[in-house]
């Protein structure tokens, strides 16, 4: 799956595109860009309406490609170093949402397989 990244690209159009391959991860996004060598913010984009160019510090147009077998931290890296964006992957978990900071080896297929089978018995 490519997911074409530019400043005008509202931010619920990139998490429904991502959800349409892994409907058991989320990806969040955070509000402010994190400084370069700096922690991200830790506030998530409550408005989904925001633009990316609203949420990045690198204005940097193309296409991010997302495959089953990358793992979370790996996508989590690409948003962050090509297009200077902070995202989160969430997993499903019955009816709740988890991050998945202590799974970010897994990958995507992983996570939302866990996420599918967590959710069958909500």
């Amino acid at each position: 799956m490519k997911i074409t990244i530019n400043d005008h690209r509202k931010i619920f159009a990139i998490q429904e595109e991502f959800n349409t391959l892994f409907p058991y991860l989320k990806v969040e996004f955070f509000s402010k860009p994190h400084k370069k060598d700096g922690a991200a913010s830790s506030k998530l984009v409550k408005h989904a309406s925001k633009t990316l160019g609203e949420c990045r510090t690198i204005h940097n147009t193309g296409d991010i490609t997302i495959i089953p077998t990358m793992t979370v931290a790996e996508l989590e890296q690409r948003f962050a170093d090509v297009y200077g964006l902070g995202v989160d992957v969430f997993r499903k978990s019955g009816k709740s949402w988890l991050e998945t900071t202590v799974t970010n080896s897994w990958t995507l297929e992983e996570q939302n397989k866990q996420g599918e089978d967590l959710s069958k018995w909500a």
